[in-house]
């Protein structure tokens, strides 16, 4: 906003604000990964496996595996390389929101697309589109917080993100799980939702112009080597890379098979299944909302990241364990209270952490914030070949993916513990 930001530290590009302008800024942030994680759950987790499950149903788990595989591919490459760009960006609009603004409009259009396909290769097609430009956005609309929150307001700004997220996603599955009858509108809304709010974070928190400011001669060499941040050098950043990727590939192996989960483990028929999951989002948004918030204002006020994420990722590993207790809908309704709890202290204070643990020497914050990112992007790969893998072997016992979620779980909770530069 005009007149709330200003240049810290010489010559770096950072313009944090204050006051009214940061509240804003906070609000829009939780507004806008509200919008992105409902899109990614309701998607990922509904309209997505209906879609490809309605193909050949004999074969959906390893279509759905073959699809989020490909994606991810290309999620992963396309976050930290729109990083590195948004870095050098010059434009009177600044340097994050041109990508923010364009990769929503895109995305938004290949997402609309998605839903009108027919055949796997061309779903995976669209998909894929549509990945590629919401992943170019996130990592710019990520690094909004490294720019322009100041280290002492992190932890509450991680917060409201983390808040958004969680509530986001939760949402997110029960809109999609309404609308699963009705695929093209289930697709449209998440579209027109995500490209309005993107736009609308542009034009209501301006960026300053970035036109000024002179990049770095760019040669394609360097720019290359600079995405390998090395552990020996940065050992924090490989602590807090390991730790989000692990939580990440137990997570997201049991999120995205969700679905089937409830129709071929707890044993529910498709409309029930679609229903179930609905309620299942909606118990996780409440302790989500609740964890989420608390974690991150607690965080600020004692000033410590490691612990809030050590024990959430503990939470995170009981409540993996309770459908193998409880195979039924109300051991899933547990699950989802508790995992809550867990993964919406996570993620209210893990952004909070990676924002710290970034080198202080690179001078390339969306990069590096970026390659933070694909340590969730790589487990969204590798979970579902790796669930689809667990599954054939165990003869189609989804159990197996809680236990698997619950050893990854637990591991990330000591990836934390050697980190020094946060407490």
């Amino acid at each position: 906003m005009p007149g709330s930001a200003r240049l810290v530290d010489g010559g770096d590009t950072s313009e944090h604000v204050a006051g009214r302008p940061r509240w804003a800024l906070l609000w829009s942030l939780l507004t806008n990964f509200f919008v992105l994680l409902a899109l990614y759950n309701g998607v990922i987790s509904v309209l997505l496996p209906n879609q490809v499950a309605a193909l050949d149903p004999a074969s959906k788990a390893e279509n759905l595996a073959l699809v989020m595989f490909v994606t991810s591919i290309f999620s992963t490459l396309a976050t930290p390389i729109s990083g590195a760009l948004s870095d050098r960006t010059r434009s009177r609009w600044g340097r994050r929101s041109p990508w923010i603004a364009l990769g929503s409009l895109i995305g938004a259009a290949c997402l609309f697309g998605t839903s009108l396909m027919t055949t796997l290769w061309s779903i995976t097609v669209l998909w894929v589109m549509a990945a590629i430009a919401l992943n170019s956005m996130q990592g710019p609309l990520s690094t909004v917080v490294a720019d322009r929150v100041g280290p002492e307001s992190r932890g509450t700004a991680s917060g409201f993100i983390g808040a958004g997220m969680t509530a986001g996603g939760t949402v997110g599955i029960i809109v999609a799980g309404h609308l699963a009858s009705t695929l093209v509108l289930g697709y449209l809304v998440f579209a027109l939702a995500i490209a309005a709010c993107c736009v609308a974070f542009v034009l209501l928190n301006r960026e300053r112009p970035s036109i000024h400011i002179r990049p770095a001669p760019f040669h394609l060499g360097s720019f290359l080597r600079s995405f390998w941040i090395n552990p020996r050098r940065y050992p924090d950043f490989g602590w807090a890379f390991l730790g989000r990727f692990t939580i990440y590939l137990g997570y997201q192996g049991v999120v995205t098979y969700q679905l089937y989960i409830l129709q071929d483990y707890i044993r529910l028929p498709v409309d029930q299944a679609n229903i179930v999951i609905g309620n299942i989002s909606m118990i996780t948004f409440v302790t989500l909302m609740l964890s989420g918030l608390c974690s991150g204002f607690l965080s600020d006020r004692v000033g410590r990241r490691k612990p809030f994420v050590f024990f959430s990722s503990v939470v995170m590993a009981v409540a993996c364990a309770v459908p193998l207790l409880l195979p039924t809908v109300n051991g899933m309704y547990l699950y989802a209270a508790i995992i809550g709890l867990g993964y919406g202290a996570f993620t209210a204070v893990d952004m909070a952490l990676m924002t710290q643990v970034l080198p202080k020497d690179t001078g390339s914050t969306g990069k590096d914030l970026g390659i933070l990112t694909t340590a969730i992007n790589i487990p969204q790969a590798i979970s579902p070949v790796m669930s689809a893998w667990l599954l054939g072997l165990s003869g189609g016992d989804y159990g197996v993916l809680f236990i698997a979620a619950i050893i990854f779980v637990f591991l990330s909770s000591f990836f934390v513990l050697p980190i020094r530069s946060v407490r």
